[in-house]
């Protein structure tokens, strides 16, 4: 009965569709949920909101640092999000977060989109739905950085491509439709992140033609008007920060940024070949249980244009990445469409029992390690109100691993890959809300509340601004309270209270600032103490905000 009613359900437009809603619900949770992250989150974020306040959307800056590190497309995204949906001074992170979770939609759609005319409409959704439910795009679709839109940007070129292949495997004419998807795919990741969506697409199209040891599909792209659009993308951009920065950027994007993470681990960034795949059965939860069958199709298949398509999307760029010795645990989420169209194409055959085995208890793995982390975060830094939505995230977690993993070894595996999608997403949004109440983790935005109970943030306009602030230095806080937020040490934060600004100061601090304080002559007031743990060093803090002489007394006597 589930057969006809589900090929129904995705048959035609509503097959990418229903996979787009999906990822929408799995993403909205930690966009909404989530406080601004440290570090790269808040970074981009605050880099945005300058470009806001200063109208200048070509050079890119934090604080009054340059911050040439990747082009600017997620910028300009942000940007438009946050001017069409908020104000730049209510410094609320979740428009900026919106960008990504169209990215994440977008990879879901086209993703689901190439698989009905590789696979079937049955499989296009079904591996739209997993892509889009996996750990990794749904957490990446709250966060407001660069990697779930650069998903989405591959996802649709190589989508397109698949097709532009599979056209001409079969003798006919690739769609114009077609060919310009793939050229404003490609132009929109090279606008996003620079050269990582080649890094993906060019080794594809090689290893393809490798293997087919054909070239001539190639030919029927486009080059004539196709590098003239990416040009057309780009190259307005790349004249105008050239100029302004005097070539600074390209000087320090390659040999500043890219070139250390080819040559090293780039800020301690690093990890040992085979780290990705050891990654997997964790970040393509609640998927997991169709990697075993997923690497078997595409091993047993591989002679089907199609199986081999997605094997040369996922296998050279997988590689090139595990090579990288810079490592990241979201560097292979341009490959997971890939990935999930080859776990869908298993579905449209029989699994074998190894597979379901391996997929059952790789299944069973990944859900007792988020578990295990869900426990550790509970434990360390969790409150009475965490522990509801912990016990949320346990169950459905325990539900999505379980469940998927019974109906997996008893031969119902589509039923088994539709019921860990949805106890995923639920486990997923569960999640969310628990690191949401892990208070000690939220220094900058318990800092932010303290301010405002004693009437010290710079946004009220009682008190002269910047904040001054020693020890914590994380964009978060920034972000927060503005690009003037002034980062310093104990004779800073002295000097700030005799000027007659707020001053926060670290414990470590304490007696520093206090014999700054007593040589400058001024006696600051104590209106609350912020403990947590921040979790970009590892270190735990103790942060005191203090008044500045002349300063209102609003609080009461602090807290």
């Amino acid at each position: 009965m589930m057969r006809p009613n589900l090929d129904h359900l995705v048959a035609g437009w509503r097959g990418p569709l229903l996979a787009a809603l999906l990822t929408l619900v799995a993403g909205l949770p930690g966009l909404l949920l989530l406080p601004p992250l440290d570090r790269d989150e808040s970074r981009y974020a605050q880099a945005t909101s300058q470009m806001l306040e200063s109208g200048d959307y070509v050079d890119i800056r934090f604080q009054d640092e340059p911050r040439w590190k990747k082009p600017i497309g997620i910028y300009w995204m942000q940007a438009v999000a946050v001017a069409t949906t908020s104000q730049v001074e209510n410094r609320d992170i979740a428009p900026y977060r919106i960008p990504s979770l169209l990215g994440a939609i977008l990879a879901a759609a086209a993703c689901a989109w190439a698989g009905a005319a590789l696979f079937g409409q049955r499989a296009g959704f079904l591996g739209g739905a997993l892509l889009g439910a996996t750990f990794l795009l749904s957490t990446e679709a709250g966060i407001a950085k660069t990697d779930a839109m650069l998903c989405g940007a591959v996802t649709l070129s190589m989508a397109a491509l698949a097709r532009i292949y599979m056209a001409a495997r079969a003798d006919k004419a690739p769609q114009r439709l077609h060919k310009l998807l793939f050229w404003l795919g490609l132009g929109l990741s090279i606008l996003i992140k620079g050269p990582i969506g080649l890094i993906v697409i060019v080794p594809a199209m090689m290893a393809l033609s490798v293997w087919d040891r054909d070239l001539s599909w190639m030919r029927r792209l486009g080059w004539g008007w196709g590098l003239p659009l990416i040009a057309l993308i780009v190259g307005p951009w790349a004249i105008a920060i050239t100029i302004a920065t005097d070539g600074g950027f390209w000087r320090e994007a390659i040999g500043g940024d890219l070139a250390p993470k080819l040559t090293g681990a780039h800020e301690s960034h690093g990890g040992f070949p085979g780290m990705y795949l050891v990654l997997a059965p964790l970040l393509f939860f609640p998927a997991t249980l169709m990697l075993p069958a997923a690497l078997s199709t595409a091993w047993h298949r591989r002679a089907e244009p199609a199986v081999r398509f997605m094997v040369c999307w996922l296998v050279p760029a997988w590689l090139i990445f595990e090579a990288a010795p810079t490592k990241l645990w979201h560097y292979t989420l341009p490959t997971f469409g890939a990935l999930a169209l080859l776990a869908a194409a298993a579905l449209t055959q029989p699994i074998g029992v190894m597979s379901r085995r391996a997929g059952a208890a790789l299944t069973l793995f990944a859900g007792i390690l988020i578990i295990g982390i869900t426990l550790y975060g509970l434990t360390e830094f969790g409150t009475s109100t965490a522990q509801t939505w912990a016990a949320l995230t346990i169950v459905f977690t325990a539900g999505a691993a379980a469940i998927g993993a019974f109906l997996l070894l008893n031969r119902a595996a589509t039923s088994a890959v539709i019921a860990s999608i949805v106890l995923g997403v639920i486990a997923h949004a569960a999640l969310a809300g628990t690191l949401r109440q892990l208070r000690p983790l939220s220094v900058a935005p318990r800092l932010e509340a303290t301010l405002e109970h004693a009437a010290l943030h710079p946004r009220q306009g009682r008190i002269t601004g910047p904040v001054a602030i020693t020890g914590f230095h994380e964009p978060s806080f920034v972000f927060l309270t503005g690009r003037s937020t002034e980062l310093t040490d104990a004779d800073g934060a002295a000097r700030a209270l005799a000027e007659g600004r707020p001053a926060i100061v670290e414990a470590h601090d304490a007696d520093a600032f206090h014999q700054s304080s007593a040589r400058l002559g001024v006696a600051g007031r104590a209106v609350g103490v912020v403990t947590g743990h921040n979790y970009s060093n590892g270190d735990d803090v103790s942060l005191t905000v203090y008044a500045p002489p002349g300063a209102a007394d609003v609080t009461g006597g602090g807290q």
